[in-house]
């Protein structure tokens, strides 16, 4: 049980693009092309509904199965267990953006949860190995939030627009402005945006703090733009369709 609910993570470190971690990544893409290639089934009203709240349930879960780990074990902090991090935010706002088809949240995730999310899962921050809780759950959570923004393009048929690029660079913005003072005041360091994480990471490729932050911006603004080509592709064959918000 200790190996593989508790906190001590001495023998089980991860290590990045071994063979537990390029299964993670296969299923991980298996779930969104799950949901592609059975867009049209899930269209259906009473299977659109049931798939609809069992992702929003899924997403949720990860959030407090989290929190519920960190308090077990004696290792909430503020430090660092506050849902501050990039990819906590965007999974409970997925949440929210699937539970109410959200056009208004689907444009700025559809970028900050897949960018956000693809590059957790390339350059996993992470201390503990398979098949340790904090793995699943890692691995699982981050799939979650890119098969949320899939859902609601493969099956709500929603698709980002230029503007969206922007919309998601300012809300990414707004959400560091709001982070970075917490960070300050708690000596945290959520979003990375008071030091690079210790783990290896796309971020030791860049310069020192904070020069890093604004290669980030721009490193951030060309994924986003790659990530609204295929959508701009499909979007010439069928206009976007408004969800509720």
């Amino acid at each position: 049980m200790e190996k593989w609910f508790g906190a001590d993570a001495a023998g089980l470190g991860f290590v990045m693009f071994n063979r537990e971690h390029w299964a993670a990544l296969i299923v991980s893409l298996a779930v969104s092309a799950a949901i592609v290639i059975w867009r049209k089934e899930l269209r259906r009203g009473q299977v659109n509904r049931i798939g609809r709240w069992l992702l929003v349930g899924v997403l949720v879960s990860f959030e407090i199965t989290l929190q519920l780990w960190y308090v077990i074990n004696g290792e909430w902090a503020l430090r660092y267990s506050l849902p501050l991090q990039l990819c906590s935010i965007t999974l409970l706002l997925s949440a929210v953006m699937v539970a109410r088809k959200s056009r208004t949240l689907y444009e700025p995730l559809y970028f900050l949860g897949i960018g956000g999310a693809l590059q957790a899962l390339l350059t996993p921050s992470l201390d503990f190995a398979f098949p340790h809780m904090r793995f699943i759950h890692f691995f699982a959570a981050h799939a979650a939030i890119i098969a949320a923004s899939i859902w609601m393009t493969a099956v709500e048929e929603l698709r980002p627009t230029l503007r969206s690029v922007g919309r998601a660079m300012m809300w990414l913005n707004g959400i560091a402005l709001i982070v970075y003072p917490i960070n300050e005041l708690t000596g945290s360091n959520y979003m990375f945006l008071s030091r690079k994480p210790p783990s290896a990471s796309i971020l030791d490729l860049l310069a020192p703090w904070p020069w890093y932050i604004l290669q980030l911006e721009l490193i951030a603004a060309g994924c986003f733009l790659l990530l609204w080509l295929p959508a701009r592709a499909k979007g010439r064959k069928k206009a976007a369709v408004s969800g509720n918000d």
